[in-house]
């Protein structure tokens, strides 16, 4: 069974999560729902208790498929979603939106569709600008008072905010986008979450698969492929960031792993409250992921992979300008 770790002051979740977006979005065609149904089964058989999801993926869809897969293992998972993008009646994205009545709404629709009594871990997908933190911490807390959710995190957001949110209501986790190719937290976040006692749940730890060497410049993405729009995919910055991924390739090797796993066992090495939740819809690949959980470097080696990479300059942003906006509130 995969180890676990804890995030806050008490959630307990597998050392390794499951990122769930891609069965619903993001990444071309999905599988289909019986075969991503097996899946999430499949993996809470080899050990994953910590599953993703929000109600923009899809939108709406991704929860109410996570719902189905994991009700007959419902005791035995954290459930981990989110709220905060404003959707019209159609499912499109108009905004943000972290009015206490809307995270009240919010919260009503996924436990719906997540067919549970209670959310394990509620983030606020992005911050709203518009709506203070504090109030967003204090509908949260309500919402745990009356048992509709058990713990509270943040995405992507910016130091100073979690403190703010903090003092309000204990944050127990935040989700940002972390890995040995955007290493954006390390300056004031990771300082703020050890000082805090707050864990890091990092998404995108494989670099959305190019970490793993399996992609490259001459790789083709489906028209509905995210990667179509990220400045860091152009074929040009493919190239050039090839020379991460024949860094991770070498390193790897020579401790008898894949790339995949040497940047998700990083991670882990950073601390021990960080849990990465790398996506993916093949088993294959969810065992080779897995795996990390058991690669051990020693300090000296650690450094060395971290001064490897650092003499790699990554070229391109993680996102387009629009979302890049979304980021470090």
């Amino acid at each position: 069974m995969v180890e676990t770790r804890t995030l806050g002051t008490g959630l307990e979740v597998s050392a390794l999560g499951l990122g769930c977006m891609g069965f619903s979005q993001s990444y071309g065609p999905g599988p289909g729902r019986d075969e991503a149904v097996t899946f999430l089964r499949a993996a809470v058989d080899r050990g994953v208790t910590f599953f993703d999801t929000a109600e923009v993926y899809g939108p709406w869809v991704n929860e109410e498929l996570v719902g189905e897969a994991l009700a007959p293992v419902r005791d035995d998972v954290v459930l981990a979603t989110k709220f905060g993008f404003a959707l019209d009646a159609d499912g499109r994205q108009t905004g943000l939106s972290s009015r206490p009545d809307d995270v009240r709404r919010a919260a009503e629709g996924s436990l719906r569709r997540l067919g549970t009594e209670v959310i394990d871990l509620y983030y606020q997908h992005r911050v709203d600008p518009d709506v203070p933190v504090e109030d967003v911490a204090g509908v949260v807390g309500e919402l745990v008072e009356e048992g509709k959710v058990r713990f509270f995190g943040l995405s992507e957001a910016a130091a100073g905010t979690v403190r703010r949110a903090h003092a309000v209501h204990p944050v127990t986790a935040l989700q940002s986008e972390y890995s040995l190719w955007t290493r954006t937290v390390e300056d004031e976040v990771l300082p703020t979450l050890a000082e805090l006692g707050i864990g890091l749940v990092p998404f995108s730890p494989l670099g959305k698969g190019f970490l793993t060497g399996t992609v490259d410049a001459g790789t083709t993405f489906a028209d509905d492929d995210v990667r179509t729009t990220i400045p860091r995919f152009t074929e040009e910055n493919r190239a050039a960031n090839q020379a991460l991924v024949d860094v991770l390739g070498r390193l790897s090797a020579a401790h008898g792993a894949t790339p995949a796993q040497l940047a998700l066992a990083w991670l882990l090495s950073r601390h021990p409250w960080v849990v990465p939740i790398p996506g993916t819809r093949r088993l294959p690949r969810l065992e080779e992921n897995l795996g990390a959980v058991d690669l051990h470097l020693t300090p000296e080696e650690w450094r060395e992979v971290d001064d490897a990479a650092d003499r790699v300059q990554v070229a391109g942003a993680r996102y387009g300008e629009e979302m890049e906006r979304l980021t470090g509130r």
